[in-house]
């Protein structure tokens, strides 16, 4: 990334102005392209995002606490859940348009590596780390409750709209709007003793798996498994 690269940056879709440069160019930089360069001084965004997924959770689960005080502790570790996903950061980092200013090797950069879920996701996470380097936990807290806040107000409408924990019902609402055909469920796996067996569950909308779920019964697990499909078509 260039000085006029960083610059845009800095002042167009980024929301913190960094005091150290070199903060965000680690955040941005793959190990693919660390691996593929003859340079020394390079460092990939790995151990920024082991960073960054610990104060992403700090921040949420503060968030979460703070905005539901008389919420149960299981229901408020669902919506962390949610909001710390992978469908949730990639669909934030998209928002960002963090692919294309991402530095990848030449393997990521064939096989679509700026598209891939999981690395936006990770990238996001190291950026998160970087702002918190750059400037404290306080500078930290408004970045990521910015940046995942169509997040942040999804959660709030499943909070007021009665039904909101009801995801099947959702999905075939959401389904009878947007599609032709309606969401079957099956069972795919079955594991446990018979008094706990777990059972594993795909959501399929025309002939293609949209989510999947665990749970400790079939209607459980199916709950799940609309949650992901909402989560991945919801973004």
């Amino acid at each position: 990334m260039t000085s006029a690269d960083r610059a845009e940056t800095q002042h167009g879709w980024l929301s913190y102005r960094f005091r150290d440069p070199s903060l965000l160019d680690e955040a941005l930089t793959h190990k693919s392209y660390v691996n593929e360069s003859k340079s020394v001084a390079l460092r990939h965004n790995e151990r920024l995002e082991f960073l960054g997924d610990a104060v992403l959770s700090l921040i949420i689960t503060e968030h979460l606490a703070i905005r539901y005080p008389s919420m149960r502790e299981g229901m408020l570790s669902k919506l962390k859940a949610g909001l710390v996903s992978e469908v949730s950061l990639a669909a934030a980092a998209r928002r960002l348009n963090l692919g294309p200013r991402l530095r990848l090797g030449r393997g990521e950069e064939r096989s679509r590596g700026r598209e891939k879920s999981s690395l936006l996701a990770n990238a996001l996470e190291a950026l998160i780390a970087a702002v918190y380097l750059d400037g404290g936990l306080e500078a930290s807290r408004l970045f990521v409750l910015d940046v995942l806040g169509e997040e942040l107000q999804k959660t709030e409408l499943m909070r007021t709209n009665p039904g909101g924990d009801d995801y099947k019902t959702r999905l075939q609402e959401w389904c009878q709007k947007h599609r032709k055909s309606l969401p079957l469920y099956r069972t795919v796996q079955e594991t446990g003793p018979d008094h706990r067996k777990v059972f594993g569950v795909e959501v399929i909308m025309e002939g293609m798996t949209i989510g999947t779920g665990q749970g400790l019964s079939k209607k459980e697990a199916e709950q799940e498994a609309a949650r992901s499909a909402l989560e991945r078509l919801i973004q």
